[in-house]
């Protein structure tokens, strides 16, 4: 995959203050962690009570996410959901306004999402020594970095989308891929420091921009961060390593075939999936990059006249791979996008299409990646063990009542989906 895009300079936004949750800015300049919020800005950041402000108040701790399901135990019998996940590599906000306008469909539809932001993105390009890449001299970085309103269209979208009950995963920095110092030559150690730079541009924002009476992001991001997805998809093996120490709670950096998805030495598998590609004799990874790479090569903008087609063989693609699943094994859909213009923005277009076929139909949940895990995590092991038995497509012979007719072993206590303790 090549690099996501670089934020444009010049992004158009409103105000900081017009823009602003609680309709004016912060009172204080600085604050550090357990220091109380401004009283006015804590019914929009914190409406169950006073939040806390972290470090230099980039960041905020607000309580529990809102919008956030509690995940339930299938039944015995019970036909599973069928869960689709819409994700965004590079989340940023630039002038074309794909954020805010995902943002938007996603609400219209009863979707939520993930979005992997880059760290990059919230660091200026006048402080771009502050980022030391692996393998690579300071201040490089193959996305670039970003200006100062980029930053605060992307922090606004960003604070909105977590309200709204997405999620903000990451992308890492500088999305560095092939030979030479890419992701896929980094060890251990180095995915670590790539990841502790990444939370450390998100914490520190607003000094890094000279923003410091902005408001904060409504979240602690190390608690907030829990998944990934590799650049070009390179590197999965040392950095589930890293990450597996570091206590996230998955990964979605390979390539899977549409079935029930399975834990990899603690870390959800829930890796984007190959679906028909109209047209074709061979199957597609559900990302819109590898949908370009096949009709137009590495060429962003190929022939204008075969936008239409190449976008609806994309949209067919995954309506494809969701009936398949839909009416067959219900093995959760894991799709990927970027925030580009490819083709003529075609591929946005035949998400969006997508988005608004499948997340209003009965039994769909168009969730984020966390609430997939969550979701994974309150099921019985023999019930998941017995949906992994289903091939691409499959559905259970005699019907889901009788396929998953036999009683789950009992939720232990304090795992989601476990009774409530009484007395």
């Amino acid at each position: 995959m090549a690099a996501t895009q670089r934020i444009a300079a010049g992004a158009v936004a409103a105000a900081a203050c017009a823009a602003s949750l609680a309709g004016c800015s912060f009172g204080s300049d600085t604050g550090t962690e357990g220091a109380p919020g401004p009283q006015k800005a804590e019914a929009a950041l914190a409406p169950n009570g006073p939040y806390r402000l972290i470090g230099d108040g980039s960041t905020a701790f607000t309580g529990a996410q809102p919008r956030l399901p509690e995940p339930e135990r299938l039944k015995p019998g019970e036909r599973p959901p069928q869960f689709v996940v819409f994700s965004w590599d590079g989340a940023g906000e630039d002038s074309q306004k794909l954020f805010s306008h995902f943002r938007e469909v996603a609400r219209a539809n009863n979707a939520t999402m993930t979005y992997f932001l880059s760290g990059v993105y919230l660091l200026p390009e006048e402080k771009a020594e502050l980022y030391r890449p692996p393998q690579h001299s300071p201040g490089r970085s193959d996305i670039g970095f970003n200006d100062r309103q980029g930053i605060a269209d992307t922090v606004e979208q960003l604070r909105l989308a977590w309200l709204e009950g997405n999620e903000i995963g990451t992308h890492f920095n500088g999305h560095f891929c092939g030979e030479g110092g890419g992701v896929g030559e980094w060890s251990v150690q180095e995915w670590k420091d790539e990841i502790a730079q990444a939370k450390r541009f998100v914490r520190s924002w607003k000094t890094n921009a000279g923003m410091t009476g902005a408001e904060p992001l409504p979240f602690d991001y190390d608690k907030e961060l829990i998944g990934a997805r590799t650049p070009c998809l390179e590197g999965q093996e040392n950095f589930m390593e890293a990450a597996r120490d570091l206590g996230f709670r998955y990964d979605t950096s390979g390539v899977n075939n549409q079935v029930w998805p399975e834990q990899k030495d603690g870390l959800w598998d829930l890796s984007m999936q190959l679906v028909p590609f109209p047209g074709h004799t061979y199957e597609q990874l559900t990302m819109d990059y590898n949908f370009m790479v096949n009709q137009s090569g590495t060429t962003t903008q190929g022939d204008p006249d075969k936008y239409q087609r190449w976008g609806d063989q994309m949209r067919d693609g995954l309506l494809a791979g969701f009936r398949r699943a839909y009416d067959g094994n219900r093995a959760p859909l894991i799709i990927g996008n970027h925030f580009e213009s490819w083709n003529g923005g075609t591929y946005m277009r035949a998400v969006e299409e997508v988005i608004e076929q499948v997340c209003t139909k009965p039994e769909v949940r168009c969730v984020s990646f966390r609430q997939l895990a969550d979701w994974l995590d309150a099921q019985d092991p023999q019930t998941l063990a017995k949906l992994r038995t289903l091939k691409v497509g499959e559905a259970p012979k005699q019907g889901w009542a009788s396929f998953l007719s036999g009683r789950p072993a009992p939720a232990p206590k304090g795992v989601p989906g476990a009774p409530a303790n009484k007395g």
